[in-house]
């Protein structure tokens, strides 16, 4: 099961990072793409097939982390407010949306640099003295202190909470509900008349 999830994890952001890469330079303030495949030939034509994944270890590395402390953050929520485990939306909506914040505030430090390195955000490599492309984690994480101490880890914070909130509300109530409703039809049919 864990080699299942790892390997998943692997798939899901080798095609998720490229993506990522392009949303993020859109994105941008002031940026030149007009759209997403001119910003794919660009980023292409300009800096290669590895400027799509020059922060794939770096999203690796925060996905690790913030699933582990979803998932722990969750099951410690249902262990207070429903420690029966019975189906429940508001306990699974409430657990959901408090395990992604949690996750999500901890594991921003990582979010920055990930953005950093997808960017290479002209402004801030010039401010860190940095000539030509920014690579690797340790590299990003250097370059976000030298330009805004331990403050420039947190950037965004608020805004990455407020987005994970419901979306790991609404995943977890909706698993609930599935994981609900398949029990209970399974038992029904077991059920005789």
């Amino acid at each position: 099961m864990r080699l299942a999830g790892s390997m998943a994890t692997l798939l899901h952001d080798a095609v998720m990072n490229p993506a990522e890469v392009v949303k993020q330079r859109m994105q941008m303030y002031n940026s030149p793409h007009q759209s997403a495949l001119s910003c794919i030939r660009a980023v292409w034509r300009t800096e290669g097939v590895g400027a799509f994944y020059r922060s794939y270890t770096t999203q690796l590395t925060l996905n690790i982390p913030f699933q582990s402390i979803h998932f722990i953050t969750y099951e410690f929520m249902q262990e207070q407010i429903n420690p029966h485990r019975e189906y429940n939306p508001q306990s699974h909506i409430l657990s959901g949306g408090l395990a992604g914040a949690v996750a999500a505030a901890a594991t921003t430090p990582l979010d920055v640099c990930k953005t950093l390195l997808n960017t290479q955000e002209n402004v801030a490599l010039s401010l860190a003295n940095v000539s030509g492309h920014l690579s690797g984690m340790a590299n990003a994480f250097r370059t976000v202190y030298q330009i805004s101490g331990v403050s420039g880890y947190f950037k965004g914070v608020q805004a990455r909470v407020i987005y994970q909130i419901p979306s790991t509300a609404i995943a977890w109530s909706v698993y609930e509900f599935f994981k609900y409703f398949l029990t209970k039809h399974k038992m029904e049919k077991r059920t005789p008349f």
